[in-house]
């Protein structure tokens, strides 16, 4: 059963009527890494932010990979899951219940918010996806994900998350009924401000 302590997190508290944004690293951050994009993306919005609880060699992530860009899918699948039981008690615990929740994450934590959305929506169903991709590789545990949206900006020679497995996530998700907005920039593995901006752009139009 998951509980308030299940990940090791930190919240700040923000105000009232703005949605909660709930923040997930990259590989070999923490839970302080993106606090402040955070802030800058949803400004007044109370922040959640969990710690991965995969150790790679030291470094903290979502869920275990087999190599560069092979993700164990069924441990995507469970840390899913737990992740999404973790963010329904931290809301009741922290008294955010009936609030939207964005979650923005960052490469491997791109990948952890969007499974957690198109697995979970009655949780989250709200992604802002910075160099991410498809996170369940040749497989598709997804169900009706109507009411999903997600948004994803990437480099166009990131060879970290190839523009194919977006353009995968995008084609796949709105099959099952997600609005996926992609936008492809030029460049590598990051966020960039042209990143922000379309970002920005495209919250502020929900």
């Amino acid at each position: 059963m998951s509980t308030v302590d299940s990940f090791i997190h930190v919240f700040h508290e923000g105000e009232p009527g703005t949605p909660v944004a709930l923040l997930l690293h990259g590989t070999g951050a923490d839970e302080h890494d993106l606090v402040p994009l955070g802030k800058a993306l949803l400004p007044g919005s109370p922040i959640l932010s969990p710690r991965g609880r995969v150790n790679e060699q030291g470094m903290n992530r979502w869920f275990t990979r087999l190599g560069e860009g092979v993700f164990d899918i069924d441990d995507v699948i469970a840390q899913a899951s737990d992740l999404a039981g973790f963010v329904t008690v931290a809301v009741s615990h922290y008294g955010l219940s009936g609030r939207p929740i964005v979650a923005v994450g960052f490469s491997n934590g791109a990948n952890m918010a969007t499974a957690t959305a198109l697995l979970h929506k009655d949780v989250l169903d709200t992604v802002v996806a910075f160099s991410g991709m498809f996170p369940f590789g040749e497989r598709d545990p997804m169900g009706d994900v109507s009411g999903v949206r997600v948004f994803m900006a990437n480099g166009d020679a990131d060879p970290m998350a190839p523009l194919a497995s977006g353009a995968h996530l995008e084609a796949l998700g709105i099959e099952h009924g997600a609005a996926v907005t992609r936008f492809v920039r030029p460049g590598g593995h990051g966020i960039t401000q042209e990143d922000l901006a379309q970002a920005s752009a495209w919250l502020g139009a929900r």
